[in-house]
Parts: structure tokens; C-alpha cells; sequence
């Protein structure tokens, strides 16, 4: 594949120089690094958009239907181009995704102004695929306005999507056990938007409720400008309420803007990301830097006892 043709078709709109472009990304090939290095001067435009909560909330549904309703020109008559990452659990067989979220959304395959990509996890942690940061930036230098990214849903530890993410939605739904199960997520660390899914359960009342009574907990430590997380409604599979949640994605997008947290987001997601490159770049140089069996032999010591984790890292390095 010829980097620079490469890069030219998808800033020229190709969907087929797209999926090929974000597989060499995925496997971080020196194709996909160059590419990125090549469109890195046109990101940081689209709006990132991050679906994060427990399995069985329904997220899959609320992005199919989120999807659709920012599909609809807005009232300058402007039509926003929509990605969609969803990040499923990875096959212990194949390493691919297993859920494969493009199966769900179906009926958004015959947009043209929607792109869809599954990603398997592949083992990390948070929620999210290594490669999602590089992908959503091929995504934004294509051109697309919005980027929704959906994680695995695997609860607590799925934290790196805020720092990804401008808007992370935290999606809850009724019936699911504990009311105050948020309260053990950290969930007003991480969410901008609060959506009560499945809204037409028995029990939305008393979800609602706790996530109100949370909020109200927090506004005593929160600065009096600060952006207070919305509590919304929704029936995805009808559509229900998905407006309006639209609206309050578009008013935390102006909140950002108008107080500069966007530029300040943004230097957050460029530093964690050099952080993780560079982390990444010293590990791998140091693997290569020691003497062949060297590895192995500490690993060897550490099983029988002989020495400690510390004490086998002072002998490594």
C-alpha cells in the first residue's frame, strides 16, 4: 500500500482506502504509522463522542439510534458525516471481535454518511482497544464530524474512554440490580451525560432517582461554573428521547468550547497518548537491549522462589 495514494483517497472520502488504512492502523504496521503521521495536521475537528456502562444497557441500540438522529441535517440545513468505533470483546480463538456490533446496526449499512468499525479489545484494559485513539484520528482527518465510540461494557475499570472522549455518556438501565451500582463505577468521574436506557422498565423511577441523588452529593464539591451531568431518558429501540439527548451532546459540545475545556482536553488526550508511546517505545527498547535468556532466566528464579519481583527487576535493568 503507497502511504501518501493511501491518505489522499481517504481524505478524498474512499470508504474501501478507509478500511484498509484503519486494519494496517490496527495492526500497527509502518504503513499505518506513516499515515498517521501524515494525517495528524488534519485532526482534532471531530467531536468525540464516548458510550461507556454496564452489558445489558442497551448501548449497541442507543448508538444505532444516535446515530440516525445526528444524521438528520441540522437547522442550517448542514448534514454531519457520523462514525461509529465499536469496541467488542475479542475471540480467545481468533483475536477478533466477538459481538460484532455491525451486525446489530445493519440498518445504518446503506448510509453513506455512516462508517462503522468493530475492534476487538484484545485484551486491554479500560474498555478499550489499544489502537481506538489512532483510529478515531484517522476518522476525524477523514472528514467525519462525529465519532461515537462504544466500549466493551466491562464496568468498573472503563475509564480510559474519558480521557479519549469530549462527551462520555454513561448509559444505566432499570432492573439491573443495585440502584446505587453506580456509586461503585465511579461514574460521576467519568460521565458528562447520564442516560437511563430502557426507560419504559418498571424501576426507571428509582434508577433516576439514585443517579439524582448522586449528582446532588456531588454539586457540594464542584466548582459553581462547572458542567453538571444531565440525567436523561431514553427507549433507544423506539427512538425515545434520543432527541433530546442529542441536544445535550451539541450543549456539552458549546460548554467545552465556550470555556476552553476543549483545547484543554485535547492537550490532556495528546499527552496520554505520547505518555503511552513512549512507555511502549523504552519497553520494547530495553527487550531488545538484554542478553538473549536473560528474560527467561529471571522468570525461571522468580517461579522457584529465589528471588523477588523487585529483585529480578534490579537484575534486568
Amino acid at each position: 500500500m503507497d502511504v501518501a495514494e493511501a491518505v489522499e483517497a481517504v481524505r478524498a472520502g474512499s470508504r474501501l482506502a478507509l478500511a484498509r488504512l484503519i486494519t494496517q492502523v490496527e495492526n500497527d504496521t509502518a504503513v499505518g504509522r506513516a499515515a498517521l503521521d501524515r494525517l495528524f495536521p488534519f485532526t482534532g475537528r471531530a467531536h468525540l463522542v464516548g458510550i461507556t456502562g454496564s452489558p445489558g444497557t442497551g448501548k449497541s441500540s442507543l448508538v444505532n439510534a444516535l446515530a440516525r438522529e445526528l444524521r438528520r441535517p441540522t437547522p442550517a440545513g448542514l448534514e454531519r458525516r457520523i462514525a461509529i468505533i465499536a469496541v467488542d470483546p475479542s475471540s480467545p480463538f481468533t483475536g477478533g471481535a466477538v459481538l460484532g456490533d455491525r451486525v446489530r446496526m445493519r440498518d445504518l449499512a446503506g448510509d453513506p454518511g455512516i462508517f462503522i468499525r468493530s475492534m476487538a479489545a484484545r485484551g486491554a484494559l479500560g474498555g478499550l482497544s489499544a489502537a481506538t485513539a489512532a483510529v478515531s484520528q484517522v476518522l476525524d482527518a477523514a472528514g467525519f464530524d462525529v465519532v461515537l465510540i462504544e466500549t466493551v461494557g466491562a464496568g468498573q475499570s472503563e475509564v480510559d474512554i474519558a480521557r479519549l472522549a469530549h462527551t462520555t455518556l454513561v448509559v444505566e438501565s432499570p432492573g439491573m440490580g443495585d440502584d446505587i451500582q453506580a456509586i461503585k463505577a465511579g461514574i460521576l468521574e467519568i460521565a458528562d451525560i447520564l442516560v437511563v436506557n430502557k426507560a419504559d422498565r418498571p424501576g426507571v423511577e428509582n434508577t433516576e432517582r439514585a443517579l439524582r441523588t448522586m449528582l446532588e452529593l456531588a454539586k457540594n464539591h464542584t466548582a459553581e461554573a462547572a458542567w453538571l451531568p444531565p440525567v436523561l431518558r431514553t427507549v433507544a429501540v423506539q427512538s425515545v428521547g434520543v432527541e433530546d439527548l442529542r441536544q445535550m451532546i451539541e450543549a456539552h459540545s458549546e460548554y467545552l468550547h465556550r470555556t476552553g475545556q476543549w483545547q484543554q482536553l485535547e492537550a490532556e488526550r495528546l499527552r496520554a497518548e505520547l505518555d503511552h508511546l513512549i512507555q511502549a517505545t523504552l519497553v520494547e527498547r530495553w527487550r531488545r537491549a538484554l542478553p538473549s535468556g536473560a528474560l527467561d532466566a529471571a522468570l525461571t528464579a522468580l517461579a522457584q522462589r529465589k528471588i523477588s519481583p523487585h529483585q529480578a527487576l534490579e537484575d534486568l535493568l
